[in-house]
């Protein structure tokens, strides 16, 4: 009997989560019901570790059920949110995955900065500002802003730039009201295409700045 109960507790308190995000709030509340059954599912096997008997260790599953669902429901909800308003906000020219537990917006290199250059372009300029004043609107998520480049040249040389220039995209945040502290830029040069690089379409989608905010 044991063995019945636990699962369905678990299904319950799960279902219970899911439901409660309704489909009328940003993007139908998919990241949002998604994370609140994440969160139960963690919160449950986190009572489980931590149960000496079966008896504690279905009192601590309920009650990590219901923990859980809760942040993962708050979390999944923070970043439809931020993600609806992002793409109503920036360029067509920028890309933003919402994964359900981080965003990542992805701005071109190409137009970005000029050949071998590290200065951000005006153009880019006002779409970085816009997402400086989300990443305020949103205080409690960290920031990787990372580097990537295509194949041609020296691996070598392909770090470095992509290391510049991700500290190039990651000042502009800075200057726009971001502080400091919640901004990592990190350079990853040629090793994390997303694309082939054999075709000149490929490597200009490998040519890339991530922007990776996640819910601390």
């Amino acid at each position: 009997m044991t063995m019945f109960k636990l699962p369905l507790a678990i299904a319950a308190a799960s279902m219970t989560f899911v439901g409660a995000c309704t489909e009328t709030g940003p993007n139908g509340g998919v990241k949002a019901r998604n994370g609140a059954a994440i969160g139960a599912g963690l919160g449950v096997l986190a009572g489980i570790a931590g149960g000496d008997n079966a008896d504690e260790r279905r009192r601590n599953a309920a009650k990590g059920a219901i923990i859980g669902g809760l942040i993962g429901a708050g979390i999944g909800n923070e970043l439809d949110k931020q993600e609806e308003e992002l793409r109503a906000q920036l360029g067509g020219n920028v890309g933003i995955v919402n994964n359900g537990n981080s965003l990542i917006v992805t701005m071109p290199q190409d137009i970005l900065f000029a050949t071998n250059s590290t200065t951000v372009s005006g153009a880019l300029q006002s779409d970085l500002t816009t997402l400086a004043r989300s990443i305020n609107r949103y205080p409690d998520t960290t920031v990787n802003v990372v580097g990537h480049t295509d194949s041609q040249g020296s691996a070598s040389f392909n770090f470095d730039l992509s290391q510049r220039r991700a500290q190039a995209v990651g000042s502009v945040l800075i200057n726009s009201g971001v502080a400091p502290q919640r901004i990592r830029s990190i350079g990853r040069g040629e090793d994390q295409p997303v694309a082939t690089n054999a075709t000149a379409q490929g490597r200009q989608l490998n040519r890339r700045v991530e922007i990776i905010i996640t819910p601390n």
